[in-house]
């Protein structure tokens, strides 16, 4: 077995490869830029070496420099994690003629299905069912929109060295097959170093259904079931599980042997991924394979039991696979969400900034009935950087069966603590609760079909007013007593809950273990039992039968409280004062209307116009690059430009002037 690996990446997959490692025995060795010189990985690794300046380009991307480092450093492996060199040919092939083992599969196999076109000319080969596209190569966007009619709209255009979500673009249209195939080219370019673009068919009401295969190099291959990935915005997996509600037993075997017909076929050996898209009545269609580690690997982990990195170290290390097919078991279910640095309140556009607070839930292992997981690369104080992928950790939860996995994951959500920076929590927390997606009848398309302007939070219903209005009355109860305040001993203590627009009355009496509160106007009452301490912004709840894990910060005059996707503010007076405050003037936001703010923190990389061009609505005004892609920065009215005070190449922060118009 080898005795020293190095990791050619950072962040949360760094750490996870460095823990299955040090169980295994094995020293670790990280490599780390000039923005990750404090980063986790680098605090975990046994060494570390420092290769380069921020952007990616100039660390990370460097062949030579991480071979350096294993040179230095004695390093016999190396685990390229995904994302970076993790599916170039280039960096095996350079691995292999130092005498250092790449853990991951061979240089003709990352040839073949990192290439899209030609992956799925070999997928049809294999008698793999494909999509209708064009596979060839696009000279133009003039070529590309010709393809796409001949196609059928919708189509999908795709970098063809692609992953993550980056160089893909849906059209419905001729222009947006021209626009689409304009980006995809860049940003592939940007990202991957390979602007190849090819067109295939977009499957109306897909899933995207992936199999898991692991393969050795003595001819053995397995596949350990299916993830569903459908949750997505940006082409980018959001939230993940496994296995599919959707699948059947008969259409599952189908899809496993197909993919490991196909990693046969290229001679695979190592961890890989076939991914595919699959229809309403469970038609399934090769889309691509991924010959690396995937980021949603921990939910197969949870159902198998297979640790899957541990597997590819040991098929690096010309080990035979320990598992046959009839070993392979599915255990329960499992959930994953990605917890994004992102402003879902801002159409998920990227954030940056310090985490000046960070606390996972706690996790929990076998043994119990439910395992909550979280994979991280970060930790409180540290700083999310705009060079790299804004994910900042894998929440992950088993339960015995998909309901107790949905029940386990919304509470380690609502108990999960991220401040500093713009985040996903509460988006994911309110999908966790939305009937469609517990139901499980989800397609890619259920983002932009159940939130077609964007999230905005989640709308509570009376019962949960009541609710968060009962605990906030307790809260203050308890901190009037914490303070000294006279308060009636027995008997109602009367408030007046200000929250979501509505005023509720409340008459909250203190009992030895718990508050008895009276809803005045409808005369309901409900027990409350709080475990709360003024400081701590975690508060356990019980309304009657109902628990409750709260994130709450003071406001003026009561509580904002955050839950289950829900954001309010409750204010909490008496009586009297609550009829003075309705009094109050409201104070409106600036108007910022005729202005392009920058939405979040990037760099300019186009202006489409220029002083005194008149605009039109939803004409394309400026494109803004934050953490690898692209974001085209529409005009919402008709106007004239009066003034831009930035130009191309400039890094700007969130709600930066890029234009201002008149008219």
């Amino acid at each position: 077995m080898f005795t020293k690996i190095l990791v050619a990446n950072r962040g949360e997959i760094a750490c996870r490869v460095f823990k299955t490692a040090k169980a295994m025995g094995i020293k670790t060795v990280a490599v780390y830029s000039d923005a990750d010189k404090n980063a986790l990985h680098v605090q975990m690794a046994d060494e570390a070496v420092h290769i380069g300046a921020a952007p990616a380009s100039q660390s990370y991307l460097i062949i030579d420099k991480i071979i350096e480092a294993c040179k230095q450093t004695g390093a016999e492996a190396v685990h390229p994690g995904y994302g970076f060199l993790s599916e170039r040919a280039e960096f095996a092939e350079r691995l292999k003629a130092e005498n250092i083992a790449f853990i991951g599969p061979p240089v003709n196999a990352i040839e073949a299905m990192g290439d899209k076109i030609t992956s799925k000319k070999l997928a049809q080969e294999a008698g793999v069912s494909t999509v209708p596209g064009h596979m060839g190569l696009i000279d133009d966007a003039d070529h590309a929109a010709t393809i796409a009619a001949q196609i059928g709209y919708p189509v999908m255009i795709k970098a063809s060295a692609g992953g993550g979500g980056k160089g893909m673009r849906i059209a419905w249209n001729d222009a947006e097959a021209r626009e689409g195939f304009d980006r995809s080219k860049s940003e592939a370019a940007s990202s991957f170093g390979d602007d190849r673009i090819f067109i295939e068919k977009f499957v109306v009401q897909p899933r995207h259904i992936e199999i898991q295969v692991l393969a050795d190099t003595h001819g053995n291959c397995i596949y350990l079931g299916e993830r569903e990935c459908s949750i997505q915005r940006r082409n980018q997996k959001v939230i993940e599980e496994a296995p599919s509600p959707f699948l059947d037993e008969a259409t599952r075997k189908a899809m496993g042997e197909q993919s490991v017909a196909l990693a046969q076929a290229v001679g695979y050996a190592s961890a890989g991924t076939v991914e595919f898209i699959v229809d309403k009545d469970r038609n399934f269609y090769f889309l691509e394979m991924n010959t690396r580690l995937q980021v949603e690997h921990p939910v197969t982990e949870l159902i198998t039991g297979v640790d899957l990195v541990e597997q590819m170290i040991r098929v690096a290390n010309g080990e035979e696979l320990a598992l046959a097919q009839e070993d392979v078991k599915l255990n329960g279910w499992a959930i994953e969400s990605r917890l994004y640095a992102e402003d879902p309140y801002r159409n998920f556009l990227p954030s940056i900034g310090r985490l000046t607070r960070y606390r996972p839930p706690l996790s929990s292992s076998a043994g119990v009935d439910t395992i909550v997981r979280n994979d991280t690369g970060v930790y409180e104080g540290g700083e999310i950087s705009m060079f790299y992928d804004p994910m900042i950790a894998k929440l992950c939860t088993w339960g015995k069966n998909r309901e107790a996995a949905v029940t386990a994951m919304s509470h380690a959500l609502d108990a999960f603590e991220v401040e500093g920076i713009g985040h996903n929590l509460p988006f994911c927390a309110a999908v966790m609760k939305h009937e469609r997606f517990k139901s499980g009848n989800i397609t890619t398309a259920f983002i932009e079909e159940e939130y077609p302007d964007g999230f905005e939070g989640v709308t509570p219903n009376d019962t949960e007013l009541k609710a968060l209005a009962s605990i906030a009355a307790a809260m203050k109860l308890s901190d009037e007593r914490r303070i000294g305040t006279p308060i009636k001993a027995s008997g109602d203590n009367d408030y007046v809950a200000v929250i979501d627009g509505q005023h509720i009355k409340l008459a909250v009496q203190a009992i030895d273990t718990h508050f008895e509160i009276a809803l005045s106007e409808d005369g309901t009452k409900c027990q409350v039992h709080i475990d709360y301490t003024p400081g701590i912004p975690l508060v356990r709840a019980k309304v009657d039968e109902t628990d409750y894990i709260i994130k709450t910060t003071p406001i003026t005059g009561g509580y904002r409280l955050r839950v289950q996707g829900l954001d309010l503010n409750v204010k909490i007076y008496t009586p009297r004062i609550a009829e003075l405050a309705s009094l109050m003037l409201e104070k409106l936001p600036p108007d910022t209307s005729k202005l392009l703010l920058c939405p979040m923190p990037g760099l300019i990389v186009k202006l489409n116009v220029k002083e005194g061009d008149k605009i039109e609505e939803g004409q394309a005004l400026a494109i803004v690059e934050a953490m690898k892609m692209e974001n085209v920065l529409r005009a919402e009215k008709a106007g004239i430009v009066s003034k831009i005070p930035v130009a191309v190449g400039d890094s700007l922060a969130v709600d930066e002037v890029i234009m201002e118009f008149e008219g």
